[in-house]
């Protein structure tokens, strides 16, 4: 199955997240449900913002970038998961590879960007109330939002070039259900340990900074919340703060599992279910709405 050890890999053979029949139909179910319901979901999320005025607000305009960058990450690796659940050769081009990593880690990192934006939005609204129309102006949310965008341009640009500039020669087989510069680090053919130090400084400055920033806001948010006079304040500010919260928790702590400690030279099966906290994770923001 693999290739001659002096060729160059021009495909990658995935060995899935399991090779038993009845457990892959089980899992294309599952797989396509959740799928569906993270589309149609932020379909209408980003549809409902547009059509309706009142919404027309910094939170719901992070939101719905938000959404799109969700739809756009979750899209940029289920389909190939699902269809490869039904077939018993699991391959993709070694560009078409490329590009999965370029569209997952653009739309990812982006994600994280904005999840911090929308706590300090949230930060802002909470305890600053009367300064919030002066501090969110619409200027300030384009440059945001732009941010965001930019940083997960710039970390997809990094790590995909640094990943590819290594060899990858004669072992094509990855134990994993989509490309991922961690396990495909492991079919490399040279030292990876530089490759794996920038992966790392860049998961520092756009994983942990930005979860601290996180932490940051929210410790802030609490305890105004707690001093609040009005019980119902209290309820809508932990109303629309949590969804938030539950996101964050998801998306960082899977992701900084996968990406912010040493790389072995295999994949196991935890951290193939690792990744399928972030990579078939639909949003839950719109309970918001």
């Amino acid at each position: 199955m693999g290739e001659e050890n002096q060729t160059f890999v021009t495909e990658f053979i995935f060995l899935g997240l399991s090779q038993d029949l009845q457990t892959q139909i089980l899992l294309f179910i599952l797989f396509l449900i959740i799928y569906l319901l993270t589309v149609l979901g932020n379909l209408l999320i980003i549809l409902l913002i547009f059509m309706d005025s009142r919404l027309h607000t910094p939170m719901y305009f992070f939101l719905r970038n938000l959404s799109f960058a969700d739809l756009c990450f979750s899209t940029s690796i289920v389909p190939q998961v699902l269809v490869h659940f039904l077939m018993k050769r699991k391959t993709i081009s070694f560009f078409g590879c490329v590009t999965q990593i370029i569209v997952f880690l653009l739309t990812g990192c982006t994600e994280c960007a904005l999840l911090v934006v929308m706590s300090y939005d949230r930060y802002v609204a909470v305890c600053k109330p009367l300064h919030y129309s002066t501090i969110m102006t619409q200027k300030v949310c384009l440059q945001l939002t732009i941010g965001s965008w930019a940083s997960g341009a710039l970390v997809s640009l990094v790590d995909t070039t640094f990943t590819f500039q290594l060899p990858y020669q004669g072992q094509n087989i990855i134990n994993h259900y989509f490309c991922e510069p961690p396990a495909l680090l492991k079919q490399a053919s040279a030292d990876t340990y530089g490759t794996e130090m920038v992966i790392f400084a860049m998961g520092v400055v756009f994983l942990l900074a930005p979860v601290c920033l996180i932490l940051v806001s929210y410790w802030n948010i609490i305890s105004t919340v707690i001093q609040m006079q009005s019980g119902e304040g209290r309820l809508k500010a932990f109303s629309t703060c949590g969804s938030h919260l539950i996101v964050v928790v998801l998306f960082y702590g899977s992701a900084i599992f996968a990406y912010m400690r040493p790389n072995s030279k295999t994949t196991t099966g935890k951290d193939k279910m690792i990744c399928v906290l972030y990579s078939g994770d639909s949003n839950v923001e719109p309970h918001n709405l």
